[in-house]
Order: C-alpha cells, then structure tokens, then sequence
C-alpha cells in the first residue's frame, strides 16, 4: 500500500473527551503505583521485586480474558466497570493505609488487585481509538494517544514523590480514586458514533484463542506482531534495566542516571507530537520508515554503550533523545498498521495479543539482558541491543508489507 501524507482534520470530540479523561485516570494510577513502589523499597530489595511482579504478572494470564470480554460485551462497558472498580480499590485501599500503614501484605494485595483490574481492561482501552475515529485518522488518533502515554511516564514518577512526600500515601490513594473517577465520568458520557467508526457488534461468542487465530490468519498482521515483538524486547529494556546497570557502573548517581531514562521518554514524545501533526492516509506501515526508525533506535543505544567514555551523562542523555525517538517514530508507524488490519469483531482481542506480543519477549530479553550485564558489563550488553536492532530493522524491511 502506497502510503501519502493527508490533510489534517481535527479529531472527532467524543475521541478527544475519552483521551482526555483516558489520561487524567492513568496518570493517577502511574502515580500510585510508583507511591506503593516507593514504600515497598523500604521493607527491602525482594518485597520492592514481588510488589512489582504481582502487579505486572496479571497482564500474563488476563490479557487474553480480557480482550475475548470486550468483544464480546463491549469495550466501553467493561471499561466503564473496570474505571469504577479502580475508584472502589483506591478508596479501600486509601482507608487501609491510614488505619494499617504500610505493611509488605497490604501492597502486595494492593498492587495484584490494581493490575488485575489493568490488565482486564488493556485491550478494551487499546481498542477504543478504532471504535470512535474514522478509519483514515485512526493513525493521527494513536500518534496523540501515544504522546499521552509519554507525558503519563514522565509526570508520574515525579509527581509520585512529591505527594508521597508532602502529603503521605494515602493521599495518593485518595487522589487515584478521584482520577478514576473522573475517567469513569467521561465513559459514562462518551457514546461510540454510528457508522463507519462506530461497533461493529459483539462477537457470537467468547472465543478466548481466536484473537490468536485472526492475528496469525490476517494478512500482514502477523509479521506486524512479529516486528512489534522484536521492538519492544530490545528497546523495552534498556530504560527500565540497563541504564540504570549503566549509570551505578559509571558512578553518575541516581539524579544524572534518572535524567538520562527521562529523556528516553521526550524522545518518544517529541516523535509522537511530530506524527500527530503530520497524520497519514492508509494503514500501511511502511517498511522503510519502520527500519529507520529500529535504525534511529540503535544509534541511540549505542551512544549510551559508549557515553562513559564520550562524556558520561551528557552524552548519555544524548543517546536516550535519539532512542526514544526512534522507538517513538517505530510505535507511531507500526500501531496504526496493527489495529487498522483487526476485524472490528476482535479489536480488543487482537489488543490482547499485541500486549502478549510485547510482555512475553520483554520478560525474556530483561533476563537475558541482565545476565549479560551481569556477565561482561552494562556497555557490552547495550552493544548487543543494538546488534540486535539492527538486525531487526532489516528483517522489518524486508518482511512488514508497505
């Protein structure tokens, strides 16, 4: 498919009023769960570990439930129950702070409930941009979904220690009960528009597996998860674990080593502010501006393999830019293609297998990566990341359809 650059055409209002609210409620959720972060480090290194699996290892095994419910019910109704469970868990959970504390089991159980209830609605929510804009905006639609994401990550953490620190948990508890609550308020209010962007019915049946099916059958999305899992098991890392690996090698400190991940995270803002404006016709992916930006991505990486020795920090935080624009400028690409291929019966179900897509190659090559490190050190880990991008950007060129 030739791929051409359209007009822009302001979004629909009913998109823009569920991004808007999408937003404000992930933000209150990013911040407490760095909050409960926080105070698990303070019961050890292995309490901080498990408060952090508990919360993620959900997405694993209820993606795929997930993604066959909102199908099959209707994503705006499962998010709409998913936003007022969120409200009633940070309202429990704010009153058992202040009765109880901060005991290791009430973050563990705090932390597995809020990501079940996430890990429910994933794919619902990945769904709804397809479900309330126009098939030839959808690409601009998920370009400024993205930059929300990003200002999400970047805010949380900060915003996170401030309230923790000024105000106490269970003020961000309180807080994330109000975020969610505003979400649930603008669901309520939001209605999929008939027509073209509009449902395209329920499934006839659960269908756990067939978002599988569709994904493997449909032409073109299948290499598409391929390239998308490729991605984020070489890029996902390196913010989360080896700059960090990087930055206690080098001596940098806690403060240069967390700018250098933040600007990971306004690369891939300023790609995904710069694809909201230059929205394109089409689903088509194209296969060179997915290599570029793989390309893009592994420059960057390997400035941050080498950054002790060009500058350290600076450098480094160099690198992080040029990486998180070129993931930026990947995802922007390559989301449209993925959800723009689904059969409107299965979006949240093929939401679903993108996330597995991502999850299940990120936990390996984090293990993988971290070995690595552990081995030889961070830099030789990050030069074989970007080996690995590399080889992935030429794969991508010769396998995605344009």
């Amino acid at each position: 498919m030739t791929v051409v650059d359209a007009p822009a055409q302001a979004l629909p209002r009913t998109y823009l009023a569920w991004l808007s609210g999408f937003t404000v409620g992930r933000l209150g959720d990013a911040t407490l769960a760095f909050a409960l972060a926080w105070a698990a480090a303070g019961h050890g290194a292995t309490t901080a570990a498990l408060v952090l699996v508990s919360g993620g290892l959900p997405r694993v095994v209820l993606l795929v439930v997930g993604g066959a419910v909102a199908d099959r019910v209707g994503a705006r109704r499962l998010l709409v129950a998913g936003e007022a469970a969120l409200v009633a868990l940070a309202g429990v959970l704010a009153v058992a702070l202040t009765s109880v504390g901060t005991p290791a089991w009430l973050l563990l159980g705090a932390s597995a409930a809020l990501g079940t209830v996430t890990a429910l609605c994933l794919p619902a929510s990945g769904s709804m941009p397809r479900r309330l804009v126009p098939d030839d905006q959808l690409s601009r639609a998920l370009a400024l979904r993205q930059g929300a994401n990003q200002v999400v990550l970047l805010a949380a953490a900060p915003l996170g220690g401030l309230l923790v620190g000024g105000a106490g948990l269970p003020a961000v508890a309180w807080g994330a009960a109000g975020t969610s609550g505003v979400a649930l308020c603008v669901l309520v209010a939001v209605r999929e528009p008939p027509g073209p962007a509009g449902p395209g019915g329920p499934a006839p049946r659960l269908g756990l597996l067939d978002g599988i099916r569709v994904a493997v059958r449909t032409p073109g999305l299948r290499a598409a998860l391929l390239v998308t899992g490729a991605g984020a098991a070489l890029i996902l890392p390196v913010a989360s674990l080896l700059v960090p690996l990087l930055g206690r090698a080098s001596g940098w400190g806690p403060g240069p080593t967390g700018a250098v991940a933040g600007a990971v995270g306004v690369g891939a803002l300023c790609a995904a502010l710069l694809a909201a404006r230059r929205p394109r016709a089409g689903f088509g992916a194209g296969t060179l501006p997915l290599a570029a930006g793989l390309t893009a991505s592994a420059a960057g990486v390997l400035v941050l393999a080498v950054a002790p020795v060009l500058g350290g920090p600076g450098a480094a935080v160099v690198g992080g830019l040029v990486l998180g624009f070129g993931n930026g400028a990947f995802a922007a690409r390559l989301a449209p293609a993925v959800l723009g291929s689904a059969p409107r019966t299965h979006l949240a179900r093929v939401q679903a297998v993108v996330g597995l897509a991502q999850l299940v190659p990120v936990l390996v090559s984090t293990a993988a990566l971290g070995a690595l490190a552990e081995s030889t050190s961070p830099g030789w880990a990050l030069g074989a990341t970007a080996v690995g991008l590399v080889g992935s950007a030429a794969w991508a060129r010769r396998t995605v359809t344009a």
